[in-house]
C-alpha cells in the first residue's frame, strides 16, 4: 500500500480525503482515484483508467506469469502510480485476483511490485474478492428488501454472491473466466456448434457448486434481482442498447432481457474474432474473449431461472475503496453491518473450532494490553499488527480440538485453510503464523509457515505479535479469571545510555468478592517467567517477574 502525504490539490475542497485503487485482474487493470467526503461519508471518482494487460496468459508448461504479461503490468501499473499520486492520494490500496493468485511465480511478481514500485498488493481469496465486489455494487445501488444475486465474470474467475443490503448471505469464485476459457476452449473461431454445446456444458458443471449455494441461502418464495457487473455484462449491454431508438448516455442500470442475451449471442457465436472487431460498441479486445464470457452469463441465468439483468458499473476497485473506508471509520448506515466483518468472520470460525470465547476474550485482552504497553519495546508496528493479534489470540486455541500437545501446529493449518473475510491473504497467513508461534520453538526457516510470509517486515511483525501472544497466552493458567491488570516497566542499561535492557513486569489480582482474600498469582508468574530465555533470545531484551 503506497501512502504518501496528503496535500491540498486544485480542485480538492477542504477536508477532503483522495484515495486511490487499483485491481490487478487476469484480463486487465484498472486504477480508480477517488475523493472522499468524511462529512457526507461517501466518495466520488475523480480519475478512471483501465489498461487491458492479459495478466493471464500464462505459460502452458510451468503455469507461470508470462514475461511478456509481467512487463505489460508493469508498465501500466508504474503509470497507475504515478497518475494517482499526482493527484495528491494518500494511499494507494492494490489488489491482485485469480491470475496471481494461481501462477506459481505470482509471490515473486508480488515482491517484485512492492520493491520497484513500492506498491504493497493484497493477494485476495476468491470469497475476500466477491465480498469486495458486493461492497462496490453496493456502493451504486440501493437494494431496499429485496435480495440480489450479483454475477461478475472476470478474466479467471466468476463470483457469484447473494445479498441484501445488510450483508451478503453467499459469497462463491469458481475458476472460470473469460480469458481463462478462451485459451483452454476456443481455438477456433467462430466456436463450432459441437465445441458450443461441450463448453455450456463445462460451465454448466463448473458453476454448479456455486449456484447450489446461492439457493440454499434464498428464503422460500424470495425473487432476487441479477445484478451483472464487469467487462462481459457491460460489453452485451452496449451491443444491446447500441441497437436501442435512444441509447442511454450511461450503462448503470440498464436492463437486459434473457431473450436480448441470446439473440446477441447468437449474433457473436456467427462471427469471427475479426468481424467481432469491426463492432463500435465494443472495443478489440474485448472482441478476442466476449464469447467464452456470454456463454458463462447465459449458462449462470438459465442455471439461476432469472430472465433479466440489470448492468452495474461498479465492482472490486470500487469495493477497495469503500473498504477502505470502512478500515478508516468513514462509513455508517448500509454499511454498518460490513464495517464488522473482520471481527465476525474471526467469531464465526473459533465458534466452528469450539474455542472457549470467554478464555479467549481474556487472552486477547492480556495480548492488546501487553502490546500498548512495549511499542518501541518488542515492536515497532504501526497499527496493523494490533487486529492482527487479536484475531491470532482469539483462534490460538482451535487446533486443541484435533491434537492437544502440539496444538499450534494444528492451529496453523485450521487458519490457514479457514475463510477469513475482510483479511488479505498476506494478513491471513499472518494471524495463522502468529497463532502458530506463540508456543514452543521460534519460527525457522524451514518451516511453511514461515516461508509462506516473504515479506521482510510482515515477518517482522508475525515475530514480535506471536512474542506478544505468547505471553499473553502463558498467564491463561485456569479457567477462572484471576488477573486484574498488567504493568510493564521498561528498565534501562544506564541514565545516559537510555537503552532498555530489561522488562519488569507485575501483575495484580482482580478485585475479590468483599471479605475474601485476593487470588494467588504464584502460578502465572512462574508461567510468564518461563518465557525468559525466548523473549531474550526473539528480542534481546530480559523479563523480569516482580514478586508482590
Amino acid at each position: 500500500m503506497v501512502q504518501a502525504p496528503p496535500s491540498q490539490q486544485p480542485g480538492q475542497a477542504l477536508g477532503r480525503r483522495r484515495v486511490a485503487a487499483i485491481d490487478i485482474g487476469t484480463n486487465s487493470i484498472h486504477l480508480l482515484v477517488a475523493e472522499v467526503d468524511p462529512e457526507l461519508r461517501s466518495f466520488s471518482v475523480l480519475v478512471a483508467e483501465k489498461a487491458t494487460t492479459r495478466l493471464g496468459e500464462r505459460d502452458p508448461e510451468t503455469g507461470d506469469l508470462s514475461s511478456d504479461a509481467i512487463e505489460r503490468a508493469f508498465r501500466t501499473l508504474r503509470q497507475d502510480r504515478d497518475l494517482a499520486l499526482s493527484h495528491g492520494v494518500e494511499q494507494i490500496v492494490t489488489a491482485a485476483t485469480s491470475a496471481v493468485r494461481e501462477a506459481p511465480n505470482g509471490g515473486d511478481f508480488l515482491l517484485a511490485l512492492q520493491e520497484q514500485l513500492g506498491l504493497e498488493v493484497e493477494l485476495v481469496s476468491g470469497p475476500e474478492e466477491a465480498r469486495l465486489i458486493y461492497l462496490g455494487v453496493l456502493s451504486g445501488m440501493t437494494f431496499g428488501d429485496q435480495p440480489h444475486l450479483i454475477l461478475d465474470i472476470g478474466g479467471g474467475s466468476t463470483e457469484l454472491v447473494l445479498a441484501d443490503g445488510r450483508d451478503a448471505r453467499s459469497l462463491t469464485s469458481t475458476r472460470i473466466g473469460a480469458v481463462r476459457l478462451q485459451r483452454e476452449f476456443c481455438r477456433q473461431d467462430p466456436l463450432p456448434p459441437d465445441q458450443h454445446s461441450f463448453l455450456k456444458a463445462y460451465i454448466q458443471g463448473a458453476l454448479d457448486p456455486a449456484v447450489a449455494q446461492t439457493r440454499a441461502a434464498l428464503q422460500p418464495a424470495e425473487k432476487p434481482l441479477l445484478v451483472a457487473t464487469s467487462g462481459t455484462a457491460m460489453a452485451l449491454a452496449a451491443l444491446a442498447a447500441a441497437e436501442d431508438g435512444r441509447p442511454p448516455l450511461k450503462l448503470q442500470g440498464y436492463r437486459l432481457s434473457k431473450a436480448r442475451i441470446d439473440q446477441q449471442i447468437a449474433r457473436l457465436l456467427a462471427m469471427s474474432a475479426e468481424q467481432r472487431k469491426t463492432l463500435t460498441a465494443i472495443n478489440e479486445r474485448r472482441a478476442e474473449i466476449i464469447v467464452p464470457g456470454a456463454l458463462i452469463l447465459q449458462t449462470a441465468m438459465e442455471m439461476l431461472q432469472v430472465k433479466e439483468l440489470v448492468v452495474c458499473d461498479r465492482a472490486l476497485r470500487e469495493g477497495l475503496i469503500v473498504d477502505w473506508m470502512l478500515r478508516n471509520h468513514l462509513l455508517g448506515d448500509r454499511f454498518s453491518f460490513q464495517s464488522t466483518i473482520r471481527q465476525r468472520t474471526v467469531m464465526h470460525l473459533a465458534q466452528s473450532f469450539g474455542v472457549d470465547r470467554s478464555r479467549a476474550d481474556r487472552v486477547a485482552g492480556f495480548a492488546l494490553s501487553l502490546y500498548d504497553q512495549t511499542r518501541g519495546l518488542i515492536h515497532s508496528d504501526g497499527g496493523l499488527g494490533r487486529e492482527l493479534l487479536w484475531a491470532a489470540a482469539q483462534l490460538h486455541t482451535c487446533g486443541k480440538s484435533i491434537n492437544i500437545a502440539a496444538y499450534h501446529k494444528h492451529t496453523w493449518y485450521l487458519i490457514r485453510h479457514g475463510e477469513l473475510l475482510g483479511y488479505s491473504q498476506a494478513e491471513h497467513l499472518m494471524v495463522a503464523a502468529i497463532a502458530r508461534y506463540h508456543r514452543r520453538g521460534l519460527p525457522k526457516k524451514r518451516h511453511e509457515s514461515w516461508q509462506l510470509i516473504v515479506d521482510r517486515q510482515q515477518r517482522r511483525t508475525v515475530a514480535s505479535m506471536a512474542l506478544l501472544l505468547r505471553l499473553a497466552a502463558s498467564l491463561d493458567r485456569r479457567p477462572a479469571s484471576v488477573i486484574g491488570s498488567i504493568k510493564v516497566v521498561p528498565l534501562q542499561e544506564g541514565a545516559a545510555k537510555q537503552i532498555p535492557c530489561e522488562l519488569e513486569i507485575s501483575l495484580e489480582p482482580v478485585d475479590p468478592p468483599s471479605g475474601d482474600q485476593p487470588a494467588d498469582l504464584s502460578l502465572e508468574r512462574w508461567s510468564l517467567g518461563a518465557c525468559r530465555d525466548v523473549v531474550l533470545e526473539a528480542c534481546g531484551l530480559s523479563l523480569k517477574v516482580l514478586e508482590p
